[in-house]
């Protein structure tokens, strides 16, 4: 009778050693990060935050930045352009970063970009938006509804523009 009651008492308490993890919770919390996206070598992009969320549990993975990015974009000559926001989200699969919430885009050559919203695609080097935009380049402050760019800016280009003003220097 000890032996069945033993036997009975060790089927019915099943222990499930694997973790549950909600699909809803990131998988890891990083703080104060410094990640680097390197090619052949070279860096070519480095984006700092105060705080990483990681979803690498779901089925599309990404990384999200909720209280903002710095993000260093490097050219093929080093030349560095910085890009600030508020908010980022960046998806592992295609490498493409969404930056949010006052962005701020400026190149080594001293023009920049303002904006609620920039795409940047880390394997085509190229940056977007068609969210409305201002440019201020060579003494232009270039005003519209969208914006393509390599990161070399020697593409660059507001789309729909809705105002040029010319700036006094």
């Amino acid at each position: 009778m000890v032996i069945a009651f033993a036997m009975t008492m060790f089927f019915s308490c099943a222990v499930d050693l694997k973790p549950e993890v909600s699909f809803n919770v990131p998988v890891g919390i990083a703080e104060n990060i410094d990640l680097k996206y390197t090619d052949s070598g070279k860096v070519k992009a480095n984006l700092i935050s105060p705080k990483m969320l990681d979803y690498s549990n779901r089925e599309f993975p990404y990384s999200e930045f909720t209280e903002g990015i710095t993000l260093y974009i490097f050219d093929k000559d080093n030349n560095k352009s910085t890009v600030i926001s508020d908010y980022a989200i960046v998806y592992d699969k295609t490498g493409l970063i969404d930056l949010q919430g006052n962005v701020v885009l400026a190149t080594y050559t001293n023009d920049t970009l303002f904006g609620d919203q920039l795409y940047y695609d880390q394997n085509k080097q190229w940056l977007s938006t068609n969210q409305p935009v201002t440019f201020r380049t060579d003494g232009d402050l270039i005003n519209g509804n969208g914006f393509d760019s390599d990161v070399n800016f020697k593409e660059a280009e507001v789309l729909e523009i809705n105002g040029i003003i010319t700036l006094d220097e």
